[in-house]
């Protein structure tokens, strides 16, 4: 299925964790001056107008990007993550929501590269006019999980992946844990990021099975919940299922959602930084 469009969704509480984590994973792995890759299975158009219709129909981002804008309080992953979205900007106002691609262009050094991977044609192409003249930048347009394996082992030997499905069909998370095992089996050393929602929990819990039941080391969840898990239609939660993560990502997800959680919460919700699989 092709419907899913990230423009409804842009700068939602899930976007806002989930870039402050991954700008963190950058700056944790830029920490050593060696090339590195950035692969990312579903990178969406690039960047969001927050005024066009898919944004103000949901209006997400005003409770998220939005409650942020203006504090002055931020812990330093989110001062950094708000920096990145007001330069993305070209006036003071929030009107624009980079995507992932985005951040990581922002942050990419000379000797850094990205490999980006979207089915949508309409966001492939919008993708391709905004990042696709870099020679740094490889564009493809055709399906990330399969795109991923024949991504890796990058010649870099070092890289962040972003694997962010809509997780429109049921057998998305079967596929993603099945596509990270994969992909791992490759490049072990690899940073693997899974962006997940959670909509039924069961459905959600059975994904990380998989990927705690196949033997890999060093998984982390970071999650925040801005409502109590239930059977009614919607998403609760979200998060970020991290193999290998850089070290001292724990402690800055910890101290992110510490943050977020009490800002953010709905009514029910919570938080959380775990060790699903430690060394």
């Amino acid at each position: 299925m092709l419907s899913y469009r990230h423009g409804y969704h842009a700068g939602n509480y899930a976007d806002v964790l989930k870039h402050t984590m991954l700008l963190q994973t950058l700056r944790l792995m830029h920490k050593k001056n060696k090339p590195m890759v950035y692969i990312d299975t579903h990178a969406g158009a690039g960047g969001y107008a927050l005024s066009d219709e898919f944004a103000q129909k949901t209006g997400e981002y005003l409770e998220g990007v939005a409650k942020l804008w203006d504090k002055t309080d931020l812990p330093e992953a989110l001062s950094q993550y708000i920096a990145d979205v007001k330069h993305f900007n070209s006036t003071d106002e929030l009107e624009l929501y980079p995507g992932s691609p985005a951040f990581v262009d922002m942050n990419l050094r000379d000797n850094d590269r990205m490999v980006l991977h979207e089915l949508h044609g309409a966001d492939h192409l919008l993708l391709d006019e905004q990042l696709g003249g870099d020679k740094k930048i490889k564009v493809i347009k055709g399906d990330g999980l399969k795109g991923l394996i024949a991504a890796v082992p990058p010649l870099e030997r070092r890289g962040v992946i972003l694997v962010d499905p809509s997780y429109e069909m049921k057998t998305d998370y079967q596929e993603v844990a099945k596509a990270v095992i994969q992909a791992h089996k490759r490049f072990s050393t690899g940073v693997y990021m899974i962006w997940y929602p959670v909509v039924n929990r069961a459905q959600t819990e059975s994904m990380f099975e998989l990927l705690k039941q196949s033997g890999i080391r060093r998984q982390l969840r970071i999650e925040q919940a801005i409502k109590a898990d239930s059977d009614e239609f919607g998403m609760t939660a979200a998060g970020l299922w991290v193999i290998n993560p850089p070290w001292q990502l724990d402690e800055l997800a910890q101290s992110t959602l510490d943050y977020l959680g009490p800002l953010l919460n709905q009514g029910g919700g919570s938080t959380q930084v775990t060790w699903e699989v430690g060394e």
